[in-house]
């Protein structure tokens, strides 16, 4: 059969279509009971359970995952990046107490590769599935000579919702409270240009190369899944900040029906992404608190510690950069950092506490 004049040109739609036809086997994992339509329409559907919700708010996020992209393209492995995107957006919105409701993705590339789609839309399916997100649609958009070869970026918007009492603004964090650092992976989606530069042009490794203290290669070390926080969150607020009903409330509060208690547990969260801890944690702080981070108080991952030494960065942009073995941090009542500890531990994360807030101006300090 004669080839068609769009695929000559490079955008192959019957491929596009051919490919995409196992996408509804692919996403049945990813199914939640409000999800209404098929897959492949204009617009995804979704119907938000509002009876579940006394004052419910939609929280959404939008990302990438940088360029970690070049890992997978070096190593042609491509199954990690879907659940690095889907992950990233869970926890952006988990900060906020926000559960995920669905997900949407974007992919550009050249020329569509079926087994690279099939790689990266895997990803997308298990990361949806274990944060109980469903995944309702997305974009794969073919563009001829506007990438290079072997080469796409990814994209994905999440929405979430959370009670209204529930979510989390900071308002709430006060001098003298705790905070609880959860372990990272790795460098997981942020920090990438750097590191690489250090990597490849500095030490001159390839991805393949094997280093001694990674006691991995570099490029496997390098492409660890970022960890998503969605449902030890989500299982910390259970425990720890319920929604108190209008039948538990004093009467001069039954006019306000879900109130939260006003001194809650978990006070504020800050995901570790691009801007490490100096750039991330004001954004949840209230004016007139600072947080100090004690440097040494939890189990700096050996790749930052290979980064330290060979990379020639200050110590201070180190903690600007990469996230060092944190990934979240989570500022708790000062009595109540014990029981959150082992609640988290409880549920197979590693913690420390590594700070505290104190008087100060809306900072975050290493010391």
């Amino acid at each position: 059969m004669k080839q068609k004049a769009y695929a000559r040109a490079g955008v192959d739609i019957d491929l596009g279509n051919q490919v995409k036809s196992a996408l509804p086997r692919m996403l049945r994992a990813t199914h939640r009971p409000e999800v209404l339509g098929k897959v492949g329409g204009f617009g995804g559907l979704f119907a938000l359970d509002v009876r579940k919700y006394r004052q419910p708010v939609l929280v959404s996020s939008v990302d990438g995952v940088g360029t970690k992209l070049k890992l997978a393209f070096a190593l042609d492995r491509h199954d990690t990046i879907g659940q690095d995107l889907v992950n990233h957006c869970v926890n952006d919105i988990a900060v906020l107490g926000a559960e995920p409701l669905f997900f949407l993705d974007y992919l550009g590339t050249g020329r569509l590769e079926p087994r690279v789609f099939r790689d990266i839309i895997r990803g997308f399916a298990k990361a949806c599935a274990e944060n109980h997100c469903a995944l309702i649609g997305g974009e794969t958009a073919q563009m001829p000579g506007f990438y290079r070869a072997g080469e796409y970026d990814v994209s994905g918007t999440i929405v979430g919702v959370v009670e209204k009492s529930r979510m989390l603004d900071g308002k709430a964090i006060r001098p003298g409270d705790a905070v609880i650092g959860l372990a990272s992976s790795g460098l997981h989606t942020n920090g990438y240009s750097l590191a690489r530069n250090i990597f490849f042009d500095q030490m001159g490794l390839k991805p393949a190369s094997r280093v001694p203290e990674l006691g991995n290669t570099i490029g496997n070390e390098l492409l660890k899944v970022h960890v998503s926080y969605g449902p030890l969150i989500q299982n910390l607020f259970k425990k720890f900040n319920p929604v108190i009903s209008g039948a538990d409330l004093p009467p001069a509060n039954k006019a306000r029906p879900g109130r939260r208690d006003a001194c809650p547990t978990i006070k504020g969260l800050a995901h570790i992404t691009g801007g490490g801890f100096v750039d991330n944690i004001p954004r949840v702080l209230p004016k007139g608190c600072d947080v100090i981070i004690r440097k040494g108080t939890w189990e700096v991952l050996p790749i930052f510690e290979l980064i330290r030494a060979k990379g020639g960065v200050p110590e201070d942009e180190l903690y600007q950069v990469f996230n060092m073995g944190i990934g979240m941090v989570v500022i708790v009542a000062a009595d109540k950092a014990g029981d959150v500890l082992k609640c988290i531990r409880a549920q197979k994360h590693q913690a420390w506490l590594i700070g505290q807030v104190v008087q100060g101006r809306g900072v975050a300090r290493l010391v």
